[in-house]
């Protein structure tokens, strides 16, 4: 496969669950949202709000709608996802935009050598996370992304399906070779 530093970024990055508590510059965190910016959505209608959370008390509360919240707990920062319903034309396509956003900022973290965890099972209390974060009814919370200056090397491989596996040449059944 051809080699470049977009597939090299791709291939490296893993969730990063563990943070030291060095502060993330806001240049930083600028460019990690201008990446989610930059995500494609239908219509370009942009469905996303980002929420930006550094405060200790703030992320404490939000740790408490989590079982993961030790990882919130140990994070200098988190980016709040939020679905805009204000400006949405199709439900599945813009949750997919919002996805596309979130890949976007977890792929501009670790290419600035930072580590990122997209914390999905903190929607089963959307609506406290949203109360904490005095968050309008016309969005939607779609994910929590905890981010920092990893703990231990991050550049070990992981595990992934070969593409025979999941990629279909013309039909399904037939691999792709």
């Amino acid at each position: 496969m051809e080699n470049n530093q977009i597939l090299d970024t791709i291939r490296s990055r893993k969730s990063v669950r563990e943070f030291t508590d060095q502060v993330i510059e806001d240049t930083t965190i600028s460019n990690i949202l201008e990446a989610g910016r930059q995500a494609p959505s239908g219509l370009n209608n942009q469905p996303w709000c980002f929420i930006i959370v550094k405060d200790k008390i703030t992320l404490n509360s939000i740790a408490k709608c989590t079982k993961y919240s030790s990882i919130i707990h140990g994070a200098p920062l988190l980016i709040v996802v939020m679905l805009d319903k204000n400006v949405m034309y199709d439900q599945t396509k813009d949750t997919q935009a919002c996805g596309a956003a979130i890949e976007n900022m977890l792929l501009a973290a670790h290419g600035m050598g930072l580590g990122a965890v997209w914390l999905g099972e903190i929607l089963n209390k959307k609506e406290d996370v949203s109360h904490i974060l005095e968050v309008p009814d016309s969005f939607e919370l779609m994910a929590v992304i905890a981010i920092g200056h990893p703990v231990s090397d991050i550049s070990h491989p992981k595990g992934r399906r070969e593409l025979s596996e999941i990629a279909h040449n013309e039909k399904f059944g037939i691999p792709w070779v």
